[in-house]
């Protein structure tokens, strides 16, 4: 089971916890974490393993503190629910927002890709040239997923009415693809190196374009819930995460799949 503060397990007793094995007659260290088909972050392997980088990267940190993980398949909104709930301990790629640290510790940021504006070729007239902002003047249908957070320029966006009635709203980035193939939108804001993987498994190469149009450049990373893992605990991934760096191999996971990633598209 997750470690949860209603345990009243001492607080001296985490801190000092041997990296690398769970205290002899403790509860096992078992702690859930969302994933969704978002390669190559996580994804479904043809033998049906679940791989990616934040797969690895958790797993990894996780096993060096004596624990392990329960993957958990979710849209990322309801993952965010699950999250305040205390019913999932671990949500990966989230950016850090005032609401969200009400009810999740957030692990130390490493490493991020940019959220970038990716539209279909034949609405190449209505692409915006520098900044979201110039979306509702061209008419542009701009496609993004609920619950999803795109920057700073994007959430003040949110709060005009001109800019709002542009949006189509889905729980899937899957379906956003599927709806830009069929014209029903004119793009979508995609993390550059999942769009990189997903333009390529989804052949839509010849129809999907990368605007120049850098929505944020934020790093996401890690939240914790704070129902179910205390500060003691994020500490300690901390510390396995930096250990990693040190000894290389959280670069090796990430250039395993940065290296793996199909062309960019321009």
């Amino acid at each position: 089971m997750p470690i949860r503060l209603r345990l009243v397990l001492p607080l001296l007793a985490l801190c000092l916890w041997p990296t690398g094995a769970a205290l002899a007659g403790q509860q096992p260290c078992v702690l859930s974490q969302r994933w969704n088909e978002d390669p190559p972050y996580s994804m479904r392997l043809a033998n049906g393993e679940i791989r990616g980088i934040n797969i690895e990267l958790v797993a990894e940190a996780l096993s060096r503190m004596g624990c392990t993980v329960k993957l958990v398949e979710m849209p990322f909104a309801r993952a965010l629910t699950e999250l305040a709930a205390g019913r999932l301990d671990i949500l990966p790629g989230a950016l850090r927002r005032p609401e969200r640290e009400l009810f999740a510790h957030f692990a130390q940021e490493r490493w991020h890709s940019r959220n970038r504006l990716f539209a279909h070729v034949q609405s190449r007239s209505l692409w915006p040239q520098s900044k979201l902002a110039e979306i509702p003047a061209s008419g542009f249908r701009l496609g993004v997923q609920l619950g999803v957070s795109y920057g700073p320029e994007y959430a003040e966006l949110s709060r005009d009415p001109a800019f709002v009635q542009t949006l189509q709203k889905s729980g899937s980035r899957r379906n956003l693809w599927q709806m830009l193939k069929l014209r029903r939108i004119d793009g979508l804001i995609a993390d550059e190196l999942t769009a990189r993987y997903e333009i390529a498994e989804l052949g839509l190469q010849n129809l999907v374009g990368m605007t120049e149009v850098v929505a944020s450049t934020e790093s996401s990373g890690f939240a914790f819930s704070k129902a179910t893992v205390n500060e003691a605990f994020v500490e300690r991934f901390n510390a396995a995460t930096e250990a990693m760096v040190k000894d290389g191999s959280y670069q090796a996971i990430v250039q395993k799949y940065i290296s793996a990633a199909p062309g960019p598209q321009h």
